[in-house]
C-alpha cells in the first residue's frame, strides 16, 4: 500500500477552513465521500487508472491544537497499488494535491512530518 502524508499550518479560524478544504478536495478531482467536523474524505474519480490504483486522500484537522488564528491539518494521500517505482500514482496525486494547496493558499505552511512517506 502506497502512503504519503504532509502537514499544513493554516492561519484560519477553525470554523472557517472546512469550505476551502472541501474546494481543495474537487480542484483535485476528489469526490467527497465522508465528512465530520474534523475529518474529511476523499477518492479519486474512476475511470482514469485501475481500480487498484485509485487514490483515497484524507484531510485531518487537528482542532485539539486549534487556536484563534490557525488550525493544523494533516493529509494522507493513499491507495492499494504497490509503491515499486519512486513515482507511482499515488505519490503523483499527492505532488498534484501539495501543488494545489500552494497555488490557492500560499499563506498554508507545509510543515515537518514526524510521519516518514512509504509504500507499506
Amino acid at each position: 500500500m502506497a502512503r504519503y502524508t504532509c502537514r499544513f499550518s493554516i492561519p484560519a479560524d477553525h470554523g472557517k477552513i472546512r469550505k476551502p478544504l472541501c474546494d481543495l478536495m474537487k480542484a483535485c478531482n476528489m469526490e467527497i465521500i465522508y465528512e465530520i467536523e474534523d475529518y474529511i474524505m476523499g477518492r479519486e474519480n474512476p475511470g482514469g487508472v485501475p481500480f487498484a490504483k485509485l487514490v483515497t486522500t484524507e484531510i485531518l484537522i487537528d482542532i485539539t491544537i486549534a487556536t484563534v488564528n490557525s488550525v493544523g491539518i494533516k493529509l494522507v494521500v493513499k491507495n492499494e497499488e504497490l509503491p515499486l517505482k519512486v513515482n507511482n500514482h499515488c505519490q503523483q496525486v499527492f505532488q498534484e494535491v501539495q501543488d494545489e494547496v500552494v497555488k490557492r493558499h500560499p499563506d498554508w505552511v507545509l510543515m515537518p512530518d514526524e510521519e516518514e512517506n512509504t509504500g507499506a
